[in-house]
């Protein structure tokens, strides 16, 4: 499909090239006899309404939910891509997933990242000024519509956007707590509760969590303070420590592990959760601890499947 996408615009581009204004009378005259092909409002609804409550029927049940659609989980649900065979659910709680990587550091548009992260980078094809030991992309969107693409465009994933993760599905097994799932709402349910009279959640089951909510907020580091209030964490979370790019991606990408049985902590929530520095805009250990969480889920979904036996 990519390669067919390309070879019908190479011709176009050449024409643009060789006689611009010539090329721009003729889509001109091509959009003022346009006509769409005739539809019935109802069919749009039909398709609209089938297919997501299909993919909500297929993904109540699935190997690895990723809360949280920022740089650090898509880069989890890409690394997920590789394994076609694994079932991948994101949920993000806003409208447009990304989180805060559409753009650098104070609304800036260019992206740093220091090495060696830029792998990432070269795999989704990403364009990036080389400065020695870090990279910059000339806008972040670049990598979020790459890493986006690549991520939706697989087989194996679905993203539920404008949906918050309210709480954790959590069983007591035989070797301890461990988190099996999620309880889901409607994000602007979950943001007015005091507003409404009743609205149940739903639970998506999951043999894996990966959360990657990103430092405290409103809505963030959920999981992180969910377990802490069940006793799993420490009381008093230690919460993100002072800025300090040279240790704080390291850090992260260290800590990134399974905190309890069946849930990965990655990203700015693994600061939250571990007192780790914050790196401010910089954004390495993002995708790097995003890959590491994916790689844990791949080796905890195989220590069960083994535990099956």
């Amino acid at each position: 499909m990519q390669s067919r996408a390309k070879s019908a615009l190479q011709p176009a581009a050449a024409s643009a090239l060789s006689d611009p204004m010539a090329y721009t009378a003729m889509k001109l005259d091509h959009f003022d006899q346009l006509a769409f092909k005739p539809i019935r409002e109802s069919t749009v609804s039909r398709e609209m309404t089938s297919r997501y409550m299909t993919d909500m029927m297929d993904h109540a049940e699935t190997d690895v939910v990723i809360i949280g659609a920022g740089s650090a989980g898509l880069s989890c649900a890409y690394e997920l891509t590789k394994h076609p065979g694994i079932r991948v659910t994101i949920i993000e709680q806003n409208v447009a997933p990304g989180g805060g990587c559409w753009l650098g550091g104070q609304l800036f548009s260019s992206m740093v990242v220091r090495k060696p992260a830029q792998e990432l980078l070269d795999e989704l094809e990403v364009p990036y000024d080389d400065k020695g030991d870090y990279v910059v992309v000339k806008h972040a969107a670049l990598f979020m519509s790459s890493v986006l693409r690549a991520t939706l465009i697989a087989d194996n994933t679905k993203l539920f956007n404008a949906v918050a993760v309210e709480d954790l599905l959590v069983r007591q097994e035989p070797e301890g707590l461990a988190v099996r799932g999620v309880v889901t709402n409607w994000s602007l349910v979950t943001q007015n509760h005091d507003t409404q009279s009743c609205m149940d959640p739903q639970v998506i089951e999951a043999k894996v969590v990966v959360t990657s909510t990103g430092h405290d907020g409103p809505m963030g580091a959920t999981s992180a303070k969910r377990l802490e209030a069940l006793g799993a964490l420490p009381a008093g979370l230690p919460g993100m420590g002072a800025l300090d790019m040279n240790t704080a991606e390291d850090a992260v990408v260290q800590m990134t592990s399974e905190v309890v049985p069946g849930l990965i902590f990655a990203g700015m929530e693994v600061a939250e959760a571990r007192g780790c520095n914050r790196m401010g805009p910089t954004f390495g250990a993002m995708l790097m601890s995003g890959q590491k969480a994916a790689n844990l889920a791949v080796q905890a979904l195989d220590r069960m499947k083994k535990a099956e036996k």
